[in-house]
């Protein structure tokens, strides 16, 4: 069993009870490794965030810019405080545990911009990495998943909140540009629901996939969340199935106690959709394997 969606540090500020994010000691991966295997994964798949590392802020830029000035202003605080790790740091110390032996693939989350979406694949395939995986946290300036301006929701519109998010979505999913979609419905998070049938989405979003070529991970990271359900929908995950789109498993985890968390229920969400089989991947090759 796998979980294909893991981060080495948490979000925030770092303070001196804190491990400094560039300094990756041995025993941090392993730790993934360990806490893991309790839950029954034995294949860690370690994805950090693009957008957080140094080297992504000149082919990102201030991909902020021209909004609401204070959806603007928190973004820019949010991504200063965060782009703190280095790339190279981060893929050697994943190589390193690699080469010890350790179940482990080099991953990386890469955030979709549709200006940059490109240059940023093109930069990253000097690196050796097993996957990518694409997700959405910005439309445009909104941090639509974190806390601090949650109030969007209701000045834009619940039901215009999501047509934003679904049409870059289905971008994502037709782009070719990753392996694996990441919480593809993270717009939920906070429980909010529209009040529009998300059927059609469904079918656009799957649809786009399975032509791409591009799989869907089913995460555990909802469950943690407000909305306490697992990504994607069940209805949504159904669609995925019929269209032929192929399937990790994630947790989402940003810290070892996280590794693996939610695993027998994504499974179990996973067989209910069809699904018998679950992929691997080896320097952005892909295999399935049993579930």
């Amino acid at each position: 069993m796998g979980d294909h969606h893991l981060h080495l540090f948490g979000h925030g500020p770092l303070d001196s009870a804190r491990q400094e994010p560039n300094d990756y000691p041995i025993g941090l991966i392993d730790s993934y490794v360990e806490a893991a295997a309790q839950r029954g994964v034995t294949e860690l798949g370690f994805t950090e965030h693009f957008y957080r590392c140094v080297e992504s802020d000149s082919l990102l830029g201030p991909f902020w810019k021209g909004g609401r000035r204070e959806l603007a202003e928190q973004t820019e605080a949010f991504v200063k405080e965060d782009r703190v790790l280095s790339l190279d740091r981060y893929v050697e110390a994943v190589l390193s545990a690699k080469g010890r032996g350790l179940p482990v693939k080099l991953g990386l989350e890469v955030d979709y911009f549709p200006d940059s979406i490109e240059a940023v694949t093109q930069f990253l395939a000097a690196y050796p990495f097993d996957f990518l995986i694409g997700s959405i946290h910005w439309i445009g300036e909104w941090s639509l998943d974190h806390h601090d301006v949650v109030g969007e929701f209701e000045r834009r519109g619940v039901d215009q909140a999501y047509e934003d998010y679904f049409s870059l979505e289905a971008d994502l999913a037709g782009c070719g540009h990753v392996d694996v979609l990441a919480h593809a419905d993270v717009i939920k998070k906070f429980g909010h629901r529209p009040s529009t049938d998300l059927g059609e989405w469904y079918a656009r979003v799957a649809t786009a996939a399975a032509r791409s070529g591009t799989g869907v991970e089913v995460s555990s990271g909802g469950l943690r969340q407000p909305v306490a359900e697992i990504y994607p929908a069940e209805a949504f995950l159904d669609k995925f199935f019929e269209e032929g789109v192929a399937i990790t498993l994630a947790s989402d985890g940003h810290d070892a106690s996280e590794a693996g968390f939610g695993h027998s229920e994504v499974v179990a969400a996973a067989r209910r959709a069809g699904y018998s089989t679950r992929l691997s991947f080896d320097q952005r090759t892909r295999t399935e394997v049993p579930l």
